[in-house]
């Protein structure tokens, strides 16, 4: 029997490594840290062949007007700071949104609830597609909370992606994040730009009801083009309702849509789209340009340009809306601590055009 000290001499065999795997490619299937699968970017590669709405895509690279400015200023300094040192996360980041400087330096940020993988798959959308099978997080509240806190926001907007997996949509655990919120920061505006709930008014109201200061629900695109362009369990009209009814149920509630330009929809389409929107008592409408994500997402038809966005603001408060937000650039959640200010957020489009 060899001594203890004779151990040196006996090759020493390790595990081998595994190799990191590769981030699956855009239109891939992948295994998430939860354990089920999802398709990255939210669209199959095979499922993009053939199409766009009508005509054909928008030819060139994007113009001038769509070229955003670098981050800088000392408050989006301090929030990214906080964000890298507390591991945060949000949508701002993560869907790399043009307009994160100017938001974050006002004291806005978006937050994604109920995890980075939606139910359905919309043409226009980069959000990851799977089945979560009723996955959630339960600490999410307080983790929301503290977020707020942490990043010292005067209003932040709520988003999530759709979970039809569950059997609420989603809605209870919406409402605990944003009760949660509101406790741990009072002074904080809470926008929630939230999904449709199926249509089940009653989620709505679960949602309306928990302390929020705005209920959103995008309607994306005119009635023609909202197949193919959303996921066939959202709707037009299902969007409406919930719209309506969110303002029915608490009307000291504001209610906001927003919709996608360049997906080949027209003039009358435009119009007719604001119509129903403030038919449904909506009060604050965006207006914004569709950018392609990805390859296999449905291509850009035109590049609206800024002055005609300026006119399309114009119609909309001529309309009866209190604010329309509208310029190329513009998102949903766009400099939202401004919408009342009736100025565009501050956007002079037509020194653009």
């Amino acid at each position: 029997m060899r001594g203890m000290d004779s151990l040196k001499d006996i090759p020493v065999v390790t595990d081998p490594q595994p190799a990191p795997r590769e981030a699956p490619r855009s239109g891939e299937k992948y295994l998430t840290p939860q354990g089920f699968t999802a398709i990255r970017d939210g669209i199959k590669a095979a499922a993009a062949a053939g199409a766009w709405p009508s005509g054909a895509p928008a030819r060139g690279g994007k113009p001038p007007w769509l070229r955003a400015r670098a981050p800088a200023g000392t408050g989006f300094q301090t929030v990214k700071g906080i964000v890298k040192e507390h591991r945060l996360a949000t949508v701002c980041e993560e869907a790399k949104c043009p307009n994160i400087g100017e938001c974050w330096n006002a004291g806005t940020a978006t937050i994604m609830l109920m995890g980075a993988v939606c139910t359905r798959a919309c043409r226009f959308c980069s959000v990851d597609t799977g089945n979560p099978h009723g996955w959630l997080d339960a600490d999410e509240p307080q983790n929301a909370a503290r977020t707020v806190e942490l990043m010292k926001l005067k209003y932040v907007v709520l988003t999530s992606v759709d979970r039809d997996d569950l059997s609420d949509g989603g809605a209870g655990h919406y409402a605990a994040c944003i009760r949660a919120i509101k406790r741990r920061n009072p002074a904080t505006a809470v926008e929630a730009l939230a999904p449709d709930f199926r249509g089940v008014l009653a989620d709505v109201e679960a949602v309306v009801d928990a302390g929020l200061d705005i209920f959103a629900q995008n309607i994306e695109t005119v009635r023609r083009l909202t197949h193919p362009v959303r996921d066939p369990r959202a709707g037009y009209e299902q969007t409406l309702r919930v719209l309506a009814h969110a303002k029915r149920h608490r009307p000291g509630v504001l209610t906001k849509s927003s919709l996608m330009l360049g997906l080949g929809e027209s003039d009358a389409e435009i119009e007719e789209t604001l119509a129903d929107l403030r038919a449904a008592a909506v009060d604050i409408v965006t207006l914004g340009q569709y950018l392609r994500p990805t390859i296999h997402h449905l291509p850009v038809e035109r590049y609206v340009t800024p002055a005609q966005f300026d006119r399309y603001r114009q119609s909309a408060l001529s309309r009866g809306f209190l604010e329309c937000v509208s310029g190329p650039l513009v998102r949903s959640s766009y400099r939202a601590e401004q919408a009342l200010n009736r100025n565009n957020a501050g956007l002079d489009n037509t020194r653009l055009a």
